[in-house]
């Protein structure tokens, strides 16, 4: 028993010497690694609290659409997108709100909140629909230059067919009947790739390849 209580002191003579040696770094690591773990904790809540209020103003946003309250609708988009900008729901309301503003004629503050959106919006999706819808009304406007530039950029496959369709209907517009034909059968060749599920889903994509194969005739192309 002696001898036993005598290894247990020399263990324990063994901790205190590296206790001494390695306390501080421990205590380091643990506290560091204890403020991590509480930071990212915080920073989870944060984020839910943002979402939730978020959540209530997209409520209201919806509500002012609905009434047709077109100033209002531009008034919470604008709180949603100055308070909640990291959220989704803030993208949601630019593009919802620039549809309000586009019905209303207002295209200059339609362009505003859809370049915003097409920007910042942090789901990719949200920001190729913004793109999109943001290309459409510059070409409406006689901005064709800006509107292919916007899509220009790579968007997500889903919307590859549409936005060749779009490259395709603005150089047609300028008389550029071969790069319209090119862009005409790029987005042929992506429509099988367009995001269309559920009941009739291939009856869509039938339908889309048909009006891309009148597009194509227009310009001078075959159909395929």
């Amino acid at each position: 028993m002696a001898v036993y209580d005598l290894e247990e002191q020399e263990q324990l003579e063994e901790l205190k010497t590296w206790w001494k040696m390695h306390g501080n770094r421990v205590t380091a690591v643990v506290v560091v690694a204890a403020l991590a773990v509480s930071g990212w904790q915080g920073w989870r809540w944060w984020q839910q609290r943002q979402s939730a209020e978020a959540g209530a103003v997209y409520n209201v946003l919806m509500q002012t659409v609905a009434a047709h309250d077109i100033k209002r609708t531009r008034e919470v988009a604008g709180e949603l997108i100055d308070k909640y900008g990291g959220t989704t729901y803030a993208a949601m309301a630019a593009l919802v709100s620039a549809k309000a503003q586009i019905d209303a004629g207002d295209a200059k503050n339609a362009e505003l909140q859809l370049g915003w959106a097409a920007e910042h919006a942090s789901d990719e999706v949200l920001r190729d629909i913004a793109r999109l819808r943001l290309a459409g009304v510059l070409a409406d406007n006689n901005a064709a230059e800006e509107a292919l530039k916007q899509l220009a950029i790579e968007p997500t496959p889903a919307f590859a067919a549409r936005f060749a369709e779009l490259r395709g209907d603005i150089l047609a517009s300028q008389g550029k009947a071969t790069e319209a034909r090119a862009e005409y059968e790029r987005a042929m060749a992506k429509a099988g790739e367009m995001d269309a599920t559920g009941a009739g889903a291939e009856q869509r994509r039938n339908a889309y390849r048909d009006m891309l194969k009148a597009k194509l005739e227009a310009v001078g192309g075959g159909a395929k």
